[in-house]
């Protein structure tokens, strides 16, 4: 974390359909080693949404940082990058690594968007988020997410919670 800026806590949406469970703790270890003390919700199976492709595995993961959201964004297309997320690629196509950046304290902005849109669209963004931040309020529509979550009409997605073995080393 950078020193200086505003304390708020951050919650990121965290999804790979490659190597699932490899990228699933990748991800995890690398976001405790730059934020510290990180919450993450379950995982889930998810159908991929917008394109076929393989299941994905997605969860949320809450975090405490002074970083602004651009320079936050940054960081998380970095860790993206690191393994193997090419961004010039089709935006709906299978990837190794998805890391979103959904909320960062009661921040309401344009560029990155926050909050972000898929909170209120996707299953695989509000289901994990809503198991983690239960109580928080969605910034805009001013309901809290379980309230979001209780109310949300999946639309033909899917999600099933799966058993997650966080033990196992990434290969």
């Amino acid at each position: 974390m950078t020193a200086g800026g505003i304390l708020r806590r951050a919650y990121v949406s965290i999804g790979s359909n490659v190597d699932r469970a490899r990228y699933v703790r990748i991800a995890a270890d690398e976001l405790r080693a730059a934020f510290g003390a990180v919450t993450f919700s379950p995982v889930y199976e998810t159908g991929a949404v917008g394109f076929d492709g393989q299941p994905f595995y997605n969860l949320a993961a809450g975090f405490d940082t002074r970083l602004p959201p651009a320079d936050l964004v940054q960081r998380l297309k970095a860790m993206e990058a690191r393994h193997g997320r090419s961004h010039g690629a089709a935006r709906f196509a299978d990837r190794t690594l998805d890391l979103d950046l959904l909320l960062l304290g009661d921040c309401v902005q344009e560029r990155p968007p926050l909050p972000r849109g898929d909170i209120l669209r996707h299953a695989f963004v509000l289901r994990p988020l809503a198991d983690i931040a239960p109580d928080l309020l969605h910034p805009v529509v001013g309901r809290s997410i379980g309230e979001l979550w209780a109310g949300f009409e999946p639309g033909g997605q899917w999600l099933r919670r799966v058993d997650f073995s966080w033990d196992e080393p990434p290969r």
